[in-house]
């Protein structure tokens, strides 16, 4: 997923969601739990001035996992596109 595919997923959420929903971190399709999204990290934030890193590597986005919510669900990754 590029950021700009991201960016309009989000907005159609908030279009019929509201922009205060909140926005979580499915993980684990076998054995589903819901967490927090603690913030963003891009691979040239991780790898920082390492010149022998791939720039295709710092050209991403991580959403980085805060804290287990809970027990999700298997149907997200049905639903999901």
């Amino acid at each position: 997923m590029t950021i700009d595919e991201l960016i309009s997923r989000l907005e159609e959420y908030r279009d019929s969601l509201g922009g205060d929903a909140e926005v979580r971190l499915m993980t684990q399709q076998a054995w589903p739990f819901e967490n927090e999204i603690r913030g963003l990290a891009s691979g040239e934030e991780i790898h920082g001035s390492d010149d022998d890193q791939d720039e295709a590597e710092d050209a991403v986005v991580f959403l980085v996992e805060g804290g287990q919510r809970g027990y999700g669900s298997k149907h997200a990754w049905a639903v999901a596109y």
